[in-house]
């Protein structure tokens, strides 16, 4: 598991969450998209961590 990506993703998730407010708050549909599209993203960065985690356990 890497911290590092993991506060990555993390920060990739708030900035998403915080674009699709500002999108939804101006009625801009594009930015509002493009920041579920950043949340979706750190969504799957999550999982590849979690998957990493998994194996790692497996190994040791």
């Amino acid at each position: 598991m890497s911290l590092e990506d993991r506060a990555k993703a993390t920060a990739k998730n708030i900035e998403g969450k915080i674009q699709e407010a500002v999108g939804e708050i101006t009625g801009d549909e594009r930015t509002k998209v493009e920041g579920q599209a950043k949340q979706a993203e750190a969504k799957g960065r999550h999982v590849v961590e979690d998957v990493k985690d998994q194996a790692k356990k497996l190994i040791d």
